[in-house]
C-alpha cells in the first residue's frame, strides 16, 4: 500500500458542536478513526496536526510553514492531503501551487460544508475522495471536493450552502469521482522539487466600483508594495477625469513609486484583454500588468510570492506567465 501523509490546519471538516450552535474545533483525528475507517484500507495514512483553527484566521505565514512542512516530509510519503476551512481553501492551494515549484507529488486539498461527525455530512466522501485522489491524480496542487478533482490555482468558492462549493471556470477539471474515477494527466512541473517559501503580503486588493473615490486608492498606494485591482468586464475602469472618478492617477502614482499593478476580472468566465478599450491602454501606458483569466486567490498569492523573489521587469514576466498552470490564453472580444 501507498503511504500517503493527512495534515490537518482546521476548518468545518473537522469542527466539532450541533447547529444552532456555534461549531468549534474538535478533535478531528479521534473523529476521522471512528467516521472513516475505510481510509486504512486505501493507504497508509500518518497523521499530522498542523494548526487547528477556522481558514478565516489561515495567514501567509502559515501558508510558509505548510509550503515547508510539505517539503521536508514528501520524500517519505507518495503525495499529501491537507484538511482545510472552505473560506480560504483556495487562497491557500494556490500559494502552495507557486511556493512549491517542481511538485513531484499529489498534494490535494478538501474540506467540508458539514462537520465530519454530522449524518449528512459531505466531509466522510470528500476525505475518501481526497485520498483516492493522492494516490491516482496528478502531481500538481489541486482541490477535491464534491467528487470533483481540480487545480488548486483555478478554483473558487462560490457557494456557502451547498455542497458544490468550488468551481474552475476558466480550466477544465482534472477528474471526476464518481461510480468509476477518472484523472486527467495534469501539470507537468519542470525541474526538481524546491520549496520557496517566502512571501510579501503588503498588497491591496481594490475591487473597482461606481462611485468609487480615487482618493482613497491615492492614499493606501504609498503604503502598499503590490496592488491588485478587479476591474470590470475585460479590464475596465473609470478613466473620465470630468466626473471626477477617474481611476488613472492611481495608475500613474503606482507607476511613479515603482509599485506593481496587476488587473483581473470581476467576471468569472474569460478574463483581462488590456487591448480592448481605452481604459486598457492608460493601464498598459503606466506599465499596469494583465492578469489574464487567473482567479483572485491565484493572482493575489502570486504577487506576494513574486515580490519576495522579483523586481523590475522579471516580476513582470513571473506575473505575465504560467508557471503553475494558473493562467492560459485569454478569448476575450469588444461589443
Amino acid at each position: 500500500m501507498k503511504r500517503l501523509l493527512l495534515i490537518h490546519t482546521g476548518g468545518t471538516l473537522g469542527m466539532t458542536g450541533r447547529r444552532p450552535n456555534a461549531l468549534k474545533p474538535g478533535a478531528f483525528f479521534r473523529t476521522v478513526a471512528s467516521r472513516v475507517p475505510e481510509l486504512k484500507t486505501l493507504a497508509h495514512l500518518e497523521l499530522e496536526l498542523f494548526s487547528n483553527i477556522d481558514s478565516c484566521e489561515m495567514q501567509p505565514e502559515l501558508w510558509s510553514r505548510l509550503a515547508v512542512l510539505l517539503h521536508e516530509r514528501l520524500d517519505d510519503f507518495d503525495g499529501a492531503v491537507v484538511t482545510h476551512g472552505t473560506d480560504t481553501l483556495a487562497d491557500t492551494a494556490s500559494a502552495l501551487s507557486f511556493m512549491l515549484p517542481g511538485l513531484d507529488k499529489p498534494v490535494v486539498l478538501t474540506g467540508a460544508q458539514r462537520p465530519l461527525e454530522e449524518v449528512r455530512t459531505d466531509a466522510r466522501l470528500n476525505l475518501i475522495d481526497a485520498v483516492t485522489s493522492a494516490l491516482h491524480g496528478p502531481s500538481e496542487v489541486t482541490v477535491c471536493f464534491d467528487s470533483h478533482l481540480l487545480r488548486g490555482n483555478r478554483v473558487r468558492k462560490v457557494a456557502v450552502s451547498e455542497y458544490d462549493a468550488f468551481e474552475s471556470p476558466n480550466h477544465p477539471g482534472l477528474g471526476v469521482l464518481g461510480v468509476d474515477t477518472r484523472f486527467e494527466k495534469g501539470w507537468k512541473a519542470k525541474g526538481k522539487r524546491r520549496v520557496l517559501p517566502k512571501l510579501e503580503p503588503n498588497i491591496f486588493l481594490l475591487r473597482v466600483f461606481p462611485g468609487l473615490d480615487p482618493r482613497l486608492p491615492l492614499a493606501i498606494v504609498p503604503q502598499i508594495k503590490g496592488l491588485v485591482i478587479e476591474a470590470y468586464g475585460a479590464g475596465n475602469f473609470p478613466v473620465d477625469a470630468s466626473l471626477g472618478r477617474s481611476l488613472a492617477p492611481v495608475f500613474a502614482l503606482a507607476r511613479q513609486r515603482g509599485i506593481p499593478v496587476v488587473l483581473v476580472s470581476q467576471a468569472h468566465r474569460n478574463g483581462v484583454e488590456l487591448s480592448l478599450y481605452e481604459s486598457g491602454a492608460v493601464a498598459r501606458a503606466n506599465g499596469a500588468i494583465s492578469g489574464g483569466d487567473m482567479t483572485v486567490p491565484a493572482v493575489v498569492a502570486k504577487l506576494m510570492h513574486g515580490l519576495a523573489y522579483f523586481r523590475g521587469r522579471a516580476l513582470a514576466r513571473y506575473l505575465e506567465r504560467s508557471v503553475a498552470g494558473e493562467r492560459g490564453s485569454v478569448v476575450a472580444t469588444g461589443p
